[in-house]
């Protein structure tokens, strides 16, 4: 059985995005490919969502924010969009997707706590939905 494969979307893929990105390919890694792109994406990951992937003992290296263009020709399973505005402007991709919207709080500006809290946030809720969704 191939991996299915899962893109997170978000409005910068800058910080819930990537966090569930890295999560998901950790935690599904038999199962599941997961990317993530941004519908507006912004210049650099947020350093709060790299610091709360090392704390959890995640790898973090090489990330960066990609246009949701990137991933169009990618043969997608699911579509998991983590914030409303994202879910208002998803895409229309070549074929038709399965989709859920599953938002989270934006901790951008804030302290590492509040990434800390999104990041397990995203562990408990992103994880089973997703698992879920692709019947896994």
């Amino acid at each position: 059985m191939s991996k299915k494969t899962v893109l997170v979307l978000c409005t910068g893929n800058s910080c819930r995005s990537q966090m569930a990105e890295v999560l998901l390919n950790h935690d599904l890694a038999n199962d599941a490919r997961a990317l993530s792109a941004g519908t507006k994406p912004q210049p650099k990951v947020a350093d709060g969502a790299i610091a709360a992937l090392k704390d959890a003992g995640l790898p973090a290296d090489g990330l960066y924010p990609k246009d949701v263009d990137a991933v169009m020709n990618e043969n997608i399973d699911l579509v998991v969009t983590v914030c409303d505005n994202a879910k208002e402007t998803c895409p229309v991709f070549p074929r038709p997707v399965k989709s859920i919207h599953l938002p989270f709080h934006d901790p951008h500006g804030e302290p590492l706590e509040s990434f800390l809290r999104v990041r397990d946030d995203i562990r408990d809720r992103l994880i089973p939905a997703v698992r879920e969704a692709l019947g896994l």
